[in-house]
């Protein structure tokens, strides 16, 4: 079951997304393209995970590191799949990153990795927005990862667990990463359990697994699509500040 959280008519609905329709809990079916998608969870915090593939960390001239590493994306980068990414002017490089999201179902804490998936709720898109110039800059990657608006998600919420699901963004409709959720090199139980040794995961946060090779750069007026087999396509318009 694919699960939305949508705007119709000024009004906040959450419903199940099925082939070409939205079906409104509260009553009513929609097409996709006449509600304003909201991001389908409100993370208390996203959870990212830096060179989980391989052929990424080689792009960028890194090794795959010996356990995952974790950054945090605080809850005002978040955005839906309805709004647009602002450029924002403190970056000369914004880069797209397609990576599967895993949306933790319910509160957890030093869990194992055979126990996991028992806290995942779905799997949904994200596009960690990336600021490229800002990466190389800094250790910690705040300005790089944390901006306003670096965290589209959606367009919907999956609850069906596969390790194998096909990866693909597109820039203006050109295929520019295209990979699989398989080569990753920590697995979902792997990075849940991992990421609960060190922190509280709450209802509605967010791991976002990585990204395949191919990340690149966006310029305002490009339309970015994010699309994983099986759960949908997650795309914004990147405007300049004040659009």
């Amino acid at each position: 079951m694919r699960r939305a959280r949508f705007v119709k008519d000024g009004i906040i609905h959450e419903g199940t997304v099925r082939d070409d329709e939205i079906v409104s809990e509260s009553g009513g079916t929609y097409p996709p393209e006449e509600v304003n998608f909201l991001a389908p969870c409100g993370p208390t915090k996203v959870i990212g995970v830096g060179r989980n593939y391989a052929e990424h960390a080689d792009e960028l001239g890194n090794d795959v590191p010996e356990f995952p590493l974790f950054f945090l994306k605080p809850s005002t980068a978040v955005i839906g799949a309805s709004d647009p990414i602002v450029y924002p002017d403190t970056t000369d490089e914004l880069h797209y990153e397609a990576e599967l999201g895993v949306v933790i179902g319910r509160a957890c804490r030093d869990v194992s990795e055979d126990e996991a998936l028992d806290y995942v709720g779905g799997y949904t898109c994200v596009n960690d927005v990336t600021a490229r110039d800002w990466q190389g800059r800094e250790s910690q990657w705040f300005r790089a990862k944390g901006g306003d608006g670096f965290c589209p998600i959606g367009p919907c919420i999956h609850d069906e667990h596969v390790d194998d699901r096909g990866i693909e963004t597109r820039l203006n409709g050109e295929t520019v990463q295209e990979s699989t959720t398989a080569l990753m090199h920590y697995g979902v139980a792997e990075l849940v359990a991992e990421a609960s040794r060190f922190v509280t995961l709450r209802e509605g946060d967010v791991i976002a697994t990585g990204t395949p090779e191919g990340v690149g750069a966006m310029e305002p007026g490009d339309t970015v699509e994010v699309e994983i087999e099986g759960i949908g396509t997650l795309e914004n318009d990147v405007v300049e500040p004040g659009s």
